[in-house]
């Protein structure tokens, strides 16, 4: 059981864990509101990352690393992860215009 205190590397070895054995990696996550405390776990039964914070800013990088598992699952360990990234999407919901009154 690893720790790993940078987040760009966890997400970096637990996408690496990903596409060496698919069909075994689980991704788990665990948030005790009493502490505050998000654990982030990547395991394939031989090697376990974990990722712990008590930031309300990681949440949004939680986020990011399920939508890049999402797109692994959907799309095979093969599949290009560089074009999930959150400033896409937040862009793409600015030029949505809402159904209320024009004006």
């Amino acid at each position: 059981m690893v720790y790993i205190t940078s987040w760009d590397e966890f997400v970096e070895r637990s996408v690496q864990l990903f596409r060496a054995d698919p069909n075994s990696t689980r991704y788990a996550m665990k948030y005790r509101h009493s502490e505050g405390k998000l654990v982030l776990k990547v395991t394939d039964n031989i090697q376990c990352l974990k990722f712990k914070t008590d930031q309300t800013q990681d949440a949004k990088k939680m986020e990011k690393l399920n939508n890049i598992f999402f797109t692994l699952m959907a799309r095979g360990p093969d599949a290009d992860i560089s074009e999930v990234t959150g400033k896409e999407q937040m862009e793409t919901q600015a030029t949505k215009r809402g159904r209320g009154r024009k004006q």
